[in-house]
């Protein structure tokens, strides 16, 4: 079945994979919980990480089913908050301008920012572009 608006890259996904022993994929798909598990445990021992290979084409499905399109790219704000989130340009992106420059000045609250927004980055998108849906609606 395809997706008619996908939110994720498979590209993306694969990339994140390369670095998923630390979670980065599972934290891109919308899976913090287990990102963190596998931050801290390399990927459940690496052996977790081989598995995902196979497993992102359903986490880029289920991923689609629970984002919403609109006019923040979830790839673009992905990106922008893994190499430049420490000053606050993926909430520069998403028109968080107050908490863009309290990241750029703190870089990032000295961290916690960022890690809040890897747990919580997909949802923040969601809902920005569910309301810019609704008001044009």
């Amino acid at each position: 079945m395809d997706i008619p608006h996908p939110t994720h890259n498979l590209v993306v996904g694969y990339a994140a994979w390369l670095f998923g022993f630390i979670g980065a994929h599972r934290f891109y798909y919308g899976k913090p919980v287990t990102g963190t598990i596998y931050f801290f445990t390399l990927g459940l021992f690496f052996i977790g990480w081989i598995v995902d290979l196979f497993l992102i084409p359903a986490m880029d499905r289920e991923a689609a089913i629970r984002s919403i399109p609109g006019p923040i790219d979830y790839n673009v704000a992905w990106l922008l908050l893994v190499f430049l989130g420490l000053f606050g340009i993926h909430r520069f992106y998403m028109g968080k301008i107050w908490t863009g420059l309290l990241y750029l000045l703190t870089l990032g609250l000295c961290g916690l920012g960022y890690i809040y927004d890897m747990w919580t980055l997909n949802d923040q998108i969601t809902l920005i572009n569910g309301s810019a849906t609704r008001r044009l609606s």
